[in-house]
């Protein structure tokens, strides 16, 4: 799988449903871009959010050259006080980094506005210990392309952090400065495995009072002591995924983990793990990717994998809601994958960090009825 599949996908899907989306200044609506909308998270929370700009300083940035280390950035997504509502709302994702992806995926970049989440920046933490989730995104992608499952895991009580993958994703850090997905840079789900271990260092500085944030920018009150280091969880979709299995075999710091599409695909391969994972699958499944087999095969403890009939790779994220938005159909109904994405992936998080069992993850329901459990 190319570093460009996902936006290539997105393309592909436009010209197949024959969308013409203009590139350059002549297509240009006058308006002001349309804004496009987010879904309302499930959970009785209100939820808080910060970004975090994290250096690495054991590993040299290449594209920077000498002297620069590995920077990343990060968000927190927190359940947050009643006061959230004072303090201004987060952006799907910023302008610069918005734009540049639209357009690398042949889209006019002036086609939308980011969705306002509903996340509140900065504001006060909800006490309680929590247990932490970390996601990875997908080849060429960004920290938010998962921002309704996230939501809706912060919503119910969750610490969420999400990573964007420097030069396998579309960022802006805090001094303006933009990266983009690059070609000509190397980079494997073993590269996003590292940048996961890195990040989960940090989230035991946080635990422990500490702030990584480069600038040592304030963070919210009351956050560090929300966070429990002893449950973390972890899902990414696609190539995040594979990184998923990955961390889990080198990490034990991660109980659970989640693959949304994941291909699998890594040298090495993922290993054998004995913690538990669920596989949601679309068009990389078990039937048709030789190494989602392999991988299933592999898994020691608790295991799942539910496929949604209809589901395309892009279907458990946010492109799915998305996409429709400036006329781009293709997968499952946007309604309903947004609750698939609401109801499974937080019910494997409740049982295995939580140890809350429901009924969802026993068997085919009538409430969910186009997703099959694959024996």
């Amino acid at each position: 799988m190319t570093a460009a599949l996902t936006r290539r996908r997105l393309l592909v899907t436009a010209l197949a449903t024959g969308i013409a989306v203009p590139l350059g200044g002549a297509g240009r609506a006058s308006a002001a871009p349309a804004r496009l909308t987010l879904p309302r998270p499930t959970g009785p929370h209100r939820i808080g959010i910060v970004d975090l700009h994290l250096v690495d300083r054991s590993r040299p940035d290449p594209v920077a050259g000498p002297g620069h280390h590995r920077e990343l950035m990060a968000s927190v997504w927190y359940p947050a006080t009643h006061d959230a509502r004072r303090h201004p709302v987060a952006e799907w994702m910023p302008e610069a980094p918005l734009r540049a992806l639209l357009e690398s995926a042949g889209f006019d970049p002036d086609v939308a506005a980011a969705p306002l989440t509903a996340g509140h920046v900065g504001a006060p933490a909800l006490p309680g210990r929590r247990p932490v989730v970390v996601f990875s995104h997908g080849a060429g992608g960004h920290r938010s392309e998962a921002s309704v499952v996230v939501q809706g895991l912060a919503s119910h009580g969750y610490v969420v952090v999400t990573v964007d993958h420097t030069y396998d994703a579309f960022v802006e850090f805090p001094d303006g400065r933009l990266a983009v997905d690059r070609d000509d840079v190397p980079f494997t789900p073993w590269d996003s495995t590292q940048d996961i271990r890195f990040v989960l260092d940090r989230v035991a500085d946080l635990a422990a009072g500490r702030n990584p944030d480069a600038e040592r920018r304030r963070l919210p009150a009351g956050l560090g002591a929300t966070l429990d280091p002893g449950r973390i969880g972890m899902f990414g979709w696609s190539k995040g995924a594979t990184a998923t299995a990955l961390v889990m075999n080198v990490d034990r710091r991660v109980r659970a983990g989640l693959s949304l599409d994941g291909p699998m695909e890594s040298q090495p391969r993922p290993a054998a793990t004995d913690r538990p994972f669920m596989l949601m699958t679309a068009e990389f499944n078990r039937t048709g990717a030789e190494a989602v087999a392999e991988f299933w095969s592999l898994l020691r403890g608790w295991r799942l994998n539910v496929q949604a009939d209809g589901a395309v790779h892009s279907s458990y994220v946010d492109h799915q809601w998305l996409l429709p938005q400036i006329g781009v159909h293709d997968g499952l109904d946007p309604a309903r994958a947004v609750r698939i994405q609401q109801a499974y992936p937080l019910a494997f998080f409740d049982l295995h960090l939580r140890r809350r069992r429901g009924r969802l993850l026993d068997g085919p329901t009538a409430a969910f009825p186009e997703v099959r459990f694959v024996p």
